[in-house]
């Protein structure tokens, strides 16, 4: 090949293997229209979360700087966010920070991705929603990355729902697993939880 000429004339080591990762069918699955009469958005830099989003009939938007890491950018993701809500019923916008800082292993790392996502992602959102009428956000995690193990782990994962504007009691509370597990409120099988967020029954 030309490229390992060319590797091999800058004595470079030549590419003789290909290793393919990550590869599979797409999946089939009812689009969220079909499910619920609703068009929406993903917004992710995670290839992975992006496909899904497709195959669940979302649009992919693409925001420039949007990098799956802690220097993503948050600002044109909470912007992308809003603009699609003027026309869209449901936006799915993905932060990976915190799972990229827990499979490092870096504990402050993934507190101040925690916290950035708190302030530059949640908090924006909450405040330019809040005048709006009709609007439901959920913050939830799609699977847990403990610090000690550095790899996904199975379990409950905490989940918030707040129908804007929200109350003064409920902007008082926490966003953690022990709060979330003070509710008891469990969504089983856990593919329920979209039905359940789309008809604003959490409880039933």
């Amino acid at each position: 090949h030309e490229l390992n000429r060319q590797l091999a004339a800058e004595g470079k080591r030549a590419g003789n293997a290909i290793w393919l990762w990550g590869q599979g069918v797409a999946p089939i699955m009812p689009s969220l229209h079909e499910q619920f009469d609703i068009h929406g958005v993903v917004i992710s830099a995670v290839d992975l979360l992006k496909g899904l989003g497709i195959c669940a009939g979302l649009e992919a938007v693409d925001v420039p700087g949007a990098t799956g890491y802690l220097d993503t950018n948050y600002d044109g993701k909470v912007s992308a966010a809003l603009e699609a809500l003027e026309d869209k019923d449901f936006v799915y916008l993905h932060v990976e920070a915190p799972d990229e800082a827990s499979h490092e292993g870096n504990l402050d790392l993934k507190i101040e991705a925690i916290e950035a996502f708190d302030s530059r992602v949640v908090g924006p959102i909450l405040d330019r929603c809040s005048d709006m009428s009709g609007v439901r956000v959920m913050v939830i995690t799609d699977h847990l990355t403990p610090i000690r193990t550095r790899t996904h782990a199975r379990g409950l994962v905490p989940f918030a729902v707040c129908d804007l504007p929200a109350s003064a009691s409920e902007a008082q509370i926490g966003f953690s697993e022990p709060s979330a597990a003070k509710t008891g409120v469990v969504v089983r099988p856990g593919y329920k939880l979209m039905e359940k967020f789309v008809k604003g029954r959490l409880e039933s």
